[in-house]
């Protein structure tokens, strides 16, 4: 009897130690989108400034940034390398908006699409150029709860409608 009991006793707390565990924290996905878009309006900002550093601090350590016509940069040093030229640019100017912004539900990942439209200076001409097309930006939460993008992938072609 006592083997019966100690017996059930152990199966009743192995079920209740299951109920124990805590359910994980619900991420308030409407706050991190409003944090990205937040942070787009800002890196806009930064191209219009011509900010090298502040377009570059956009970017994760291990980001990879695909721009048109371009090899594929990745790393830090790849990443300021090419924002600093951007930045450079006296013609440049950029307008771009996300049409989606999907958050996962984890609260760890996101991403953007949208269109842009882009003047620059065409590098044989000298003269200004201008280009749009389409977006599409990974971000990861950083450990200091930022959002950094990590990869970031532009497309050229005519700018898509806005999502209604």
């Amino acid at each position: 009897m006592i083997i019966k009991t100690a017996t059930a006793l152990a199966l009743v707390t192995m079920a209740l130690s299951g109920c124990n565990k805590e359910a994980p924290a619900k991420v308030d996905t409407a706050a991190i989108e409003q944090q990205i878009r937040d942070n787009e309006g800002k890196w806009q900002q930064s191209y219009n400034a011509h900010d090298a550093k502040a377009l570059a601090a956009n970017y994760a350590a291990d980001a990879a940034l695909a721009n048109p016509g371009e090899p594929l940069i990745t790393g830090t040093e790849g990443i300021n390398k090419t924002t600093a030229g951007f930045a450079s640019d006296p013609n440049l100017k950029v307008e771009f908006a996300a049409d989606r912004v999907q958050v996962a539900a984890s609260g760890d990942l996101a991403y953007t699409r949208g269109h842009y439209t882009m003047t620059t200076t065409d590098p044989e001409t000298r003269k200004p150029v201008e280009g749009a097309g389409s977006y599409l930006t990974v971000y990861k939460k950083q450990t200091d709860g930022s959002w950094k993008a990590v990869e970031d992938f532009i497309t050229p072609g005519p700018a898509p409608a806005a999502a209604k």
